[in-house]
């Protein structure tokens, strides 16, 4: 696929009135921070922006809001751009694609290698280790001055695509981006604190029954578990609560794959998927129609979750039959 480059997209965006962004669904750091760091940037420069959203923000992620979102489709009667941030098809935004639409002009600006080209302007780039390195990037070519809010939602981006640092996608420039971004003003404690020390006693409650799940298979090389709507009611947490659980399962020594499932409220299953060193979970979640990174990725299955549990351990199964051996 080719690129556009950001100075074309940073021209068309300078020739905007109205502009709304989209972060994927089941929004994470990366999206919302990406999103909100960009539409800070572009209200700065004079614009109407706002991201538009289906669905609530976690409770960790609120402070990146700041009055940028709304569930408001209809909040200008012309859109001029619509950008979709963190996300390569319509599909990972369905509640929202009619109003995507409706935008003169479209882009897309992402780091999955699934990504599509289906927008006017792309900028995808798998190798960066977050889509808020993207926007990064963007922001310096539409001149946006250093400023402490828009580099905390960055560095929330960045810090929480790259597990705070730790996974195989950080690299040089990642450090570089952050250190710039400490010139900007930012209070990376603070940032820290609201992203991984902000939750509710249901999350641990849920997070122990979730965990009682738990299977090794392919000789401890795979993790398996599986969370219900009937674990929710009974634990009074909400989904959105268990989105550490496939980190915990992939930390457990020998374990290569996690693979953690999800139950939703339409009875469809939620799949989300870790590899450590040596697997390519991207590979597994596109045989079922999903995509993602190498490390990271995600499907949805429509079938009951027992079911689903059974697809996917033979997945994981085949998948650790096939991995290289382990350099030491």
């Amino acid at each position: 696929m080719k690129n556009n480059t950001f100075q074309e997209i940073s021209a068309v965006l300078a020739g905007a009135h109205d502009v709304l962004l989209y972060p994927h669904i089941h929004m994470d750091g990366d999206a919302l921070g990406s999103c909100a760091a960009l539409c800070k940037a572009l209200r700065a420069a004079g614009k109407r922006a706002y991201i538009l959203l289906e669905e609530e923000i976690p409770l960790n992620l609120r402070f990146l809001d700041r009055g940028c979102c709304t569930t408001d489709a209809d909040i200008f009667a012309d859109v001029d751009i619509s950008v979709c941030v963190d996300c390569g098809d319509e599909s990972r935004f369905p509640g929202r694609k009619e109003a995507f639409r409706r935008g003169k002009t479209t882009i897309c600006i992402d780091h999955h290698h699934t990504t599509s080209s289906f927008c006017d302007y792309n900028y995808v780039d798998a190798e960066a280790a977050a889509t808020g390195e993207l926007i990064y990037q963007l922001l310096l070519e539409m001149g946006t001055k250093p400023d402490a809010e828009i580099g905390e939602a960055l560095f929330a981006a960045i810090t929480t695509d790259t597990g705070n640092f730790q996974y195989s996608n950080t690299t040089k420039r990642t450090f570089e981006i952050a250190a710039a971004l400490c010139d900007w003003g930012i209070d990376s404690n603070r940032v820290s604190v609201e992203l991984y020390e902000n939750v509710r006693p249901q999350r641990k409650r849920i997070e122990a029954k979730v965990l009682e799940t738990l299977r090794l298979i392919g000789d401890g090389q795979g993790a398996i578990c599986y969370m219900t709507q009937d674990m929710l009611a009974k634990t009074g947490a909400l989904a959105e609560e268990t989105e550490d659980v496939v980190e915990q399962m992939r930390s457990i020594s020998g374990v290569e794959y996690a693979a953690f499932l999800k139950e939703q409220e339409d009875g469809s299953v939620r799949v989300s998927l870790r590899a450590k060193r040596r697997g390519n979970v991207a590979a597994i979640a596109e045989q079922f129609g999903g995509g993602g990174h190498i490390k990271a990725a995600g499907a949805t299955l429509r079938m009951p979750i027992d079911e689903a549990c059974a697809l996917l351990e033979q997945a994981l199964l085949a998948s650790i039959q096939k991995l290289p051996p382990l350099q030491k």
